[in-house]
């Protein structure tokens, strides 16, 4: 059992499958101790197009704990500020400092990928701003609080290139922008402290649930996925990125992560290098110098 000054500590929400899930397993595999947080904890809640998806929050630290990091499951709505508060206040309790937060916990609905605009899919859509953008919010401020003070810290957003080309409808879209937005004002909020905000456009991931959308969209998706990363990719990029000794300068930016393996030297299973899809679907918008107090 590791103390509160031994190991690099992080967060990663929303992981009991999916992206969220292959990040904290590649933090893992560097040795870190990471929370993972999810509403799945006994059971899998994850339903995609009327199938249930695996994984649970204690399926995914106990996957860590056998990679060589430390893996502590935590139950957590992040729908639930009140939840979101007990997991930082467990974390600063049990570990004493926060390195890395990676904001993943969204709410993604099982008609995300289906044609037709968006006055005639579910009003529901909008949830993805409740969750995946709200949240992110709160559980940055939390963690800011803990890594201010130590002058140490990297808090990520998980977001695509969806902020820039149209992707899956406006409210999916809103919200990658919306977190790329939350890096970059963060970003001059955090000048000079020792803390840096970034938000990540992963490229197609390999995940239970777009095993099922290539099977439901074999025209849109088969292609991509040939090429797709492992989210684990995006973990070891992301352990890349909080060790970099310029982290500072990429602070408030929004980086492709593929383009930051090449920078790192790190390659995706089977010694695949992932490409970047910024000639194809557009790139990471430069904000204005202006500063607005």
């Amino acid at each position: 059992m590791t103390t509160k000054t031994e190991a690099r500590v992080a967060v990663v929400t929303g992981a009991s499958r999916g992206a969220g899930k292959g990040i904290a397993l590649g933090l893992g595999q560097r040795g870190l101790t990471v929370y993972v947080t999810g509403r799945s904890t006994d059971k899998s809640l994850g339903m995609s197009k009327g199938e249930a998806l695996p994984g649970t929050v204690h399926e995914t630290a106990a996957e860590i704990t056998r990679l060589g990091g430390q893996g502590i499951a935590v139950g957590c709505d992040h729908d639930d500020e009140a939840q979101v508060a007990a997991l930082f206040a467990r974390v600063a309790r049990e570990s004493g400092h926060l390195d890395i937060l990676v904001n993943n916990a969204t709410f993604i609905h099982d008609n995300l990928i289906d044609a037709g605009g968006f006055w005639e899919k579910p009003l529901d859509f909008v949830r993805i701003l409740d969750v995946g953008l709200r949240s992110a919010y709160v559980a940055s401020w939390h963690a800011a609080r803990m890594m201010v003070p130590r002058k140490s810290g990297l808090i990520t957003f998980v977001s695509s290139f969806g902020a820039s080309c149209y992707m899956h409808g406006p409210a999916y879209g809103a919200q990658k922008a919306g977190l790329d937005k939350f890096a970059a004002d963060m970003g001059v909020d955090l000048e000079g402290t020792g803390v840096a905000a970034v938000s990540l456009w992963l490229g197609p991931q390999i995940t239970e649930r777009t095993a099922i959308a290539v099977r439901e969209r074999p025209d849109q998706y088969s292609e991509f996925m040939k090429i797709a990363e492992t989210p684990q990719f995006n973990g070891r990029v992301v352990e890349a990125l909080a060790r970099d000794p310029a982290l500072a300068k990429k602070n408030g930016q929004t980086l492709v992560t593929a383009e930051l393996a090449v920078e790192y030297g790190i390659q995706d299973e089977g010694g695949r290098q992932p490409p970047s899809y910024r000639e194809m679907l557009g790139a990471p918008r430069i904000p204005h110098p202006a500063k607005v107090i």
